[in-house]
């Protein structure tokens, strides 16, 4: 596949931050979480907020974003695909910022998850394909949509419940160290599998916590970043991917491998030109404990139902050959509801050299992200080094 100026780190991030509190934030409001984490990155990217000249965020408008920060873009994207739009958000803010069509690009998330100060209503309509097809049936809520496939996945492969949670068990050590993270009490497989009963075969430990959050970043060109006063911290693209497939979990096409996942990891080594072995750190969301099982198969880290005994083996933990969710995940650390641009925050921490709990000599990032219950995939590749 023939690169473009939008890889091989032709881009760079930076700025990038999360809001100051995350947890439970009930005196501030969705839009709030976003422009407190938009401040606080175009700041960790030494600039004034007028050298913005795009806008890219998912959950309220771009326009209304940019009003609040008193900003007047000459490019604005407001891609939807749930929580992996952050991944997407930033290959598009990439192909703005190469085609000229932006200079300088602010990216932004934030929910109230937990608190539903200034949340948007997500019911959907009795005529949506999850309206007519799924919610009858009981499928509303996110851990119930997503029984279907994980038991299909672990019937499959022979996996059990233990091997969800095992995921769960290595995360939580990346986790305990973290004093943002909202899980941290050391736990071990029976403590996950004997922890209350969601909807089968998910316990409470294997579902993400529920949060109120947000985070941001500043992307421009690597030629631009190099004149910042921190440009040694700049944090380069290096490849992209995305795909959608069905709005409703039951038309999936494969319920024991997801498109998405193998199409967008695809285009994303492909366009920046490496291979799994140059892949030093790992950040997969998981908003439940059987996604990073999909991801570590379907992007092409591990074969066909090698995925469980890759983690029982503790290969991702702390000290692994690839570690994984390294500031405890959406099972650990926060999950707001879209997950995404945390993902892509501790990326960005790991490559500058700045997360809480570090991993030696990092030079590069895979990302993969889903949104709704499979219905899109991102996929991105971060390094801290241009080519």
């Amino acid at each position: 596949m023939a690169t473009t100026g939008m890889h091989q780190g032709s881009i760079a991030i930076v700025g990038a931050a999360e809001t100051e509190r995350i947890g439970v934030v009930p005196d501030v409001s969705m839009i709030h979480l976003h422009t407190n984490a938009a401040r606080r990155a175009i700041a960790d990217a030494g600039i004034e907020m007028s050298e913005i000249d795009g806008v890219a965020t998912a959950g309220p408008s771009a326009i209304e974003l940019a009003d609040m920060l008193g900003i007047r873009p000459r490019w604005a994207d407001g891609t939807m695909i749930g929580g992996c739009s952050f991944m997407a958000l930033v290959r598009h803010a990439c192909a703005a910022i190469a085609s000229g069509a932006a200079n300088v690009v602010l990216v932004t998330h934030g929910e109230s998850g937990r608190s539903g100060v200034g949340r948007a209503n997500n019911v959907r309509p009795a005529t949506s394909m999850g309206g007519q097809f799924e919610a009858p049936y009981g499928a509303l809520a996110p851990y119930a949509s997503f029984t279907t496939p994980v038991l299909a996945f672990m019937k499959s492969r022979g996996f059990t419940r233990e091997d969800l949670a095992e995921v769960v068990v290595s995360q939580r050590l990346w986790a305990m160290p973290n004093e943002r993270a909202q899980r941290r009490d050391p736990i071990d497989v029976e403590g996950v599998l004997s922890a209350r009963p969601i909807a089968y075969p998910f316990t409470r430990d294997m579902c993400c916590v529920v949060t109120d959050a947000g985070g941001a970043l500043v992307l421009m060109s690597a030629e631009r970043a190099r004149d910042l006063p921190g440009g040694d911290r700049a944090v380069y693209i290096l490849g992209s991917g995305e795909g959608t497939e069905s709005v409703i979990v039951s038309q999936m096409d494969d319920l024991e491998s997801f498109g998405p996942f193998r199409r967008g990891a695809k285009e994303a080594f492909e366009t920046a030109g490496v291979t799994h072995d140059d892949i030093d750190h790992v950040m997969f969301y998981d908003a439940f404990a059987h996604l990073p099982l999909y991801m570590l198969e379907d992007t092409g880290f591990v074969g066909k139902g090698e995925s469980a005994a890759f983690y029982k083996e503790g290969h991702t933990r702390p000290g692994g050959k690839l570690p994984i969710n390294t500031q405890g995940g959406g099972l650990s650390y926060t999950h707001s509801g879209m997950y995404g641009m945390f993902a892509i925050q501790e990326a960005v921490r790991q490559l500058r050299g700045e997360a809480v709990v570090q991993v030696p000599d990092v030079r590069t990032s895979f990302v993969q992200g889903v949104g709704m219950m499979f219905g899109a995939g991102g996929s991105l590749v971060l390094g801290n080094q241009r080519p």
